[in-house]
């Protein structure tokens, strides 16, 4: 099964490519195309992982929907049909990994919230006692819940790695009054995803969202609680004191390090048994959040 790494539309202004999606400028709005490319440690891998861009584009939107009565999103069409004339000759390529949003001026800042200890999160607790500059109770067990979700935020490093940073850095990036609600609207929209999740068997131990802004104030964009943005485990294989069984992005970097990869270019082909398991947890996650099948 092929992946698709790249869409080229010539009749169409390309306005950049990121670590997955492909951005075109369509005057006030943009046309964004989730691809099959896959990121780990800030490289992108040179094949890809069929249907992945399809669940991210399509679990945003099934997010998007979810939260829209706590904030607005910057989420215009995702149905190829309702697309302008010039969009639907390449319905083929387009019909379900692409959508039409808000032109936004976007914050320089990923708003991650962690309500479990792991990662990164876990590896500075086990340093300091705290993360991201927050203090937390001794004695806490890698994967264990936190008392409280944290907004623990971080840059958007153009290369190389983002930074965590204390909440008093965004204050000065975006404002006291912005920074506020960005930190409230990020525990809210992740609270709101956790009592979904759950009831479908699966936690959300950490994820990240991105906003921006248009003239009537913040807007949430790009992707929302995907497994390229977010740690997923099923409920049933869960317990705190190790690292768990994942259902996201997790699985394709724990290869990577197993191979003894040192995280420099050029980065590894993954071998096919590693696509396919990473392809069989993305289509796995999308059903089990959404109850739907893939478009």
């Amino acid at each position: 099964m092929a992946s698709l790494m790249q869409s080229h539309f010539p009749d169409l202004k390309l306005l950049g490519r990121g670590k997955v999606r492909d951005n075109y400028d369509l005057g006030d709005a943009l046309l964004i195309v989730s691809t099959d490319r896959i990121s780990a440690f800030d490289h992108i891998l040179p094949n890809g992982i069929p249907d992945k861009g399809k669940v991210l584009n399509q679990i945003s939107i099934f997010w998007f929907a979810k939260t829209a009565g706590l904030v607005r999103n910057h989420l215009m069409e995702h149905r190829v049909e309702r697309f302008p004339e010039a969009l639907r000759r390449h319905a083929d390529v387009l019909r379900g990994r692409s959508a039409l949003v808000t032109r936004l001026e976007m914050l320089p800042v990923e708003c991650v919230v962690r309500g479990y200890l792991a990662g990164s999160g876990f590896k500075e607790y086990v340093k300091t006692g705290s993360v991201c500059g927050l203090r937390l109770p001794p004695g806490l067990k890698e994967s264990a819940r936190l008392p409280e979700p944290l907004f623990t935020p971080s840059t958007k490093a153009v290369s190389g790695h983002d930074e965590n940073i204390a909440f008093a850095r965004v204050v000065d990036l975006v404002g006291q009054d912005t920074a506020g609600k960005i930190r409230d609207l990020s525990l809210a929209v992740y609270r709101k995803g956790c009592e979904h999740a759950e009831s479908r068997g699966i936690i959300i131990a950490d994820t990240k969202f991105e906003f921006g802004r248009d003239r009537d104030g913040l807007v949430l964009a790009d992707e929302v609680m995907t497994p390229d943005s977010s740690r997923f485990w099923p409920q049933e294989t869960y317990r705190e004191g190790g690292v768990q069984p994942s259902l996201d992005k997790q699985y394709v970097r724990d290869h990577l390090e197993s191979i003894g990869w040192d995280k420099n270019p050029p980065a590894p082909r993954l071998p096919d048994e590693i696509v396919e398991g990473t392809r069989r947890r993305y289509l796995d996650i999308f059903t089990r959040l959404t109850g739907k099948t893939l478009e």
